[in-house]
Order: structure tokens, then C-alpha cells, then sequence
């Protein structure tokens, strides 16, 4: 029996329904996009580099302010640079959770990393009881068996046994041999 195709219902969003947010992605892909992007802001915000630039535009921004023609100021140094102070609050409110946002990323990658550390520790633990036992069963089933050396010490005792024989029949006058029945 054949299913009737599948009616759109209007009732939600078409992003709910198709599953689909952000001009045609996905909406973990957009997560995964805007994640890695606070990766980036948090790594770039901790760089020597950054610092310089912001110490700069800091040093301008107040040189402008000050040293300008009144006419061309846009913040004025009597009443402390507010608008500096404005600008590098709201950098600082944006900065801080992005921060945030990037250590709990790498929180996470930590935790999937360690699981597989985990995982992978215990199967090399498996595999090595599982060798030790292999080992054990092969010395059980050797036990009855001759080794090399054993063999050789057998060899060598039966050619000292020989020897010592031979030894014995050079020492030890011929018997004459009683041919023909009279003693």
C-alpha cells in the first residue's frame, strides 16, 4: 500500500518544518560555524598582536581627541573620554562571552577526547589480558613437550652413555667365541 505524499502543515515556521535556518543551513551547522568563529575571536583576543592594536587605537583615539582641532574632536577629554569608555565596555561585554563560548567548546572536545582516551585504554587492557592468557595457555601445552634444550641434553647423555660403553668394551679383554660345542 502506497503512502500519500506528505502534506506541509502551515502551523510553525518554515525553518521549524524543513528544518532548515540561516539562508540554507542547517541549524547545527550554523552553531558549529558561529562556534568556531568565537574560537577564533578568543584565540585572536589573546595574541600579542591584538593587544598592540588595541593599545594603538587606544593611543590615537585619545591623541585625536586631544591634540585635533576642537571643531574635528568627537569625545571630549573633559568629561574622561566617555565615548572610549563606551566602546571599549561594549568590547569587553562581547568579548567575555565569546570567551565563554569557546572554552565551553573546548570543554567539550576535552570530554570527547578523554572518553575516547578511555575507551581506548580499555580495549589495550583487554588485549593485553587477553595475550597474557593466550601466553599462558601456550607454556600449559608446551609443558609436556621437548624443547631444544631438553632434547639436546637428552642427545648429549645418551652419546656420553655411548661413549662410556664404547670406553668399556676397548678395556675389556676379547672373549673368545665358543664355536662347535665343547666347552
Amino acid at each position: 500500500m502506497a503512502r500519500a505524499p506528505r502534506q506541509p502543515t502551515f502551523d510553525a515556521p518554515r525553518s521549524l518544518r524543513t528544518g532548515v535556518l540561516l539562508g540554507g543551513r542547517g541549524p547545527h551547522q550554523s552553531r558549529d560555524r558561529f562556534g568556531r568563529f568565537t574560537e577564533w575571536v578568543a584565540r585572536k583576543m589573546g595574541t600579542p598582536a591584538f593587544l598592540l592594536a588595541l593599545s594603538a587605537f587606544c593611543a590615537a583615539w585619545i591623541l585625536w581627541n586631544t591634540l585635533a582641532p576642537i571643531e574635528a574632536r568627537f569625545d571630549s577629554a573633559a568629561n574622561g573620554f566617555t565615548a572610549l569608555t563606551l566602546m571599549l565596555s561594549l568590547q569587553a561585554s562581547y568579548a567575555a562571552p565569546l570567551i565563554l563560548l569557546a572554552q565551553n567548546r573546548q570543554d567539550d572536545r576535552d570530554r570527547v577526547q578523554i572518553e575516547q582516551d578511555r575507551q581506548r585504554a580499555e580495549r589495550n587492557l583487554a588485549d593485553t589480558e587477553y595475550l597474557a592468557r593466550e601466553i599462558v595457555a601456550l607454556r600449559m601445552a608446551l609443558d609436556g613437550v621437548a624443547t631444544r634444550d631438553v632434547l639436546r641434553q637428552e642427545l648429549r647423555a645418551l652419546l656420553e652413555g655411548l661413549d662410556e660403553r664404547d670406553a668399556l668394551r676397548a678395556d675389556t679383554p676379547a672373549q673368545p667365541e665358543n664355536r662347535g660345542g665343547t666347552a
